[in-house]
């Protein structure tokens, strides 16, 4: 498989290669939650899949419940099925898990075959609701009938991992817009919905952020948003307990609470987990523009972070092709204490 192909699989039946768009293309055809991870090690790992099985289940339940258009092609109707299906108790995260797990386990030999020796993968796992046979089906519903009524997707292609550490690798940014709409979850119309600001996006800019206000920073189009500080001493803006770090003690990461309506990036996840277990201080506050003399760098989070993460050797956690095929495989063992020493070396920007 070289960089330019791809495959798109539904329910664990290839598509036919022609027919494959970019993965952008998909989503924008495709209403659905999903999520997208990357391989890596020779394509032998899968990144923090479990974590992006337990987002892509909070992601389809929240929008059953909120907003069930973002899950279905066609117009919903509120049919006696489809009411039951959405008030259904059921255990979403292991019907869910078992069914994308099961995707991937008719997937990966096709994949593997084709895939070039040393070659990653990007893949992205989509979840809508079938209501043709949603309606056929006429309620009645347990877990074993689940997965006639969702449709798994897996959009699969090659990946470069992009190079850091490169003078003049720091990001671009620029606010453009007001946050998303129903924001916890991921969601593929975001896509479609994006498209005008990205045609405001300046020239060198290559992420653009989102402020309901100009001044509360919310999170980026494709990435949390997060700020380095000085403390703020007794509330008062103008007022910090150091002009430069003497410790820990005088700074603190910030990044805009899911409150506010950002998304709970899985990157995001893990920075303030690792923050919070080496002692790090993390607040979850929208970085405050009127307040950037106090930031000492801002850095902004996607997979190519943690790809960075583990060509430093500072991170070590993934889900072996053998663990989703469901053979033996050994653990290995996270190493949290360093991490945050690479920071600097992620997509940044400098102040």
């Amino acid at each position: 498989m070289s960089h330019g192909n791809r495959f798109l699989f539904k329910n664990g039946v290839v598509s036919p290669a022609a027919d494959t768009p970019s993965v952008a293309g998909f989503l924008e055809a495709h209403p659905g939650a999903y999520t997208t991870t990357r391989t890596h090690k020779n394509g032998s790992e899968l990144l923090f899949w479990e974590r992006h099985l337990l987002r892509l289940s909070n992601s389809f339940r929240l929008l059953l419940k909120e907003n069930p258009r973002l899950l279905f092609e066609k117009p919903i109707t509120l049919s006696t099925a489809f009411l039951e299906l959405s008030n259904r108790a059921m255990m979403w995260d292991s019907v869910i898990r078992s069914l994308v797990n099961d995707s991937m386990r008719k997937v990966v030999p096709f994949v593997e075959k084709e895939r070039i020796f040393g070659e990653e993968l990007a893949i992205t796992a989509h979840l809508s609701g079938n209501l043709e046979n949603l309606d056929h089906l006429k309620g009645g519903f347990d877990e074993g009938k689940i997965s006639e009524v969702l449709d798994v997707y897996l959009h699969i292609g090659g990946y470069a991992p992009p190079v850091f550490g490169v003078r003049g690798s720091a990001a671009h940014l620029a606010v453009v817009g007001r946050g998303r709409d129903s924001a916890n979850a991921k969601y593929s119309d975001w896509v479609r919905l994006r498209k005008p600001l990205e045609k405001l996006r300046p020239p060198s800019v290559n992420e653009l952020l989102l402020s309901n206000d100009g001044e509360q920073i919310l999170e980026g189009c494709l990435t949390n948003f997060f700020v380095v500080c000085l403390k703020e001493k007794d509330g008062d803006g103008h007022t910090v307990e150091q002009k430069q770090p003497q410790s820990l003690r005088c700074i603190e990461v910030q990044t805009a609470p899911l409150s506010d309506g950002v998304l709970p990036g899985v990157i995001r996840q893990v920075i303030r987990d690792i923050c919070l277990k080496i002692g790090i201080p993390f607040r979850e506050v929208a970085p405050s523009w009127s307040k950037r003399e106090l930031w000492m760098e801002a850095f902004i989070t996607t997979f190519e972070f943690y790809s960075m993460l583990r060509q430093s050797k500072l991170l070590n956690h993934g889900n072996q092709w053998n663990q989703i095929l469901g053979r033996r495989s050994h653990g290995s063992r996270n190493d949290f204490r360093t991490v945050l020493a690479g920071l600097h070396q992620c997509y940044r920007w400098r102040l």
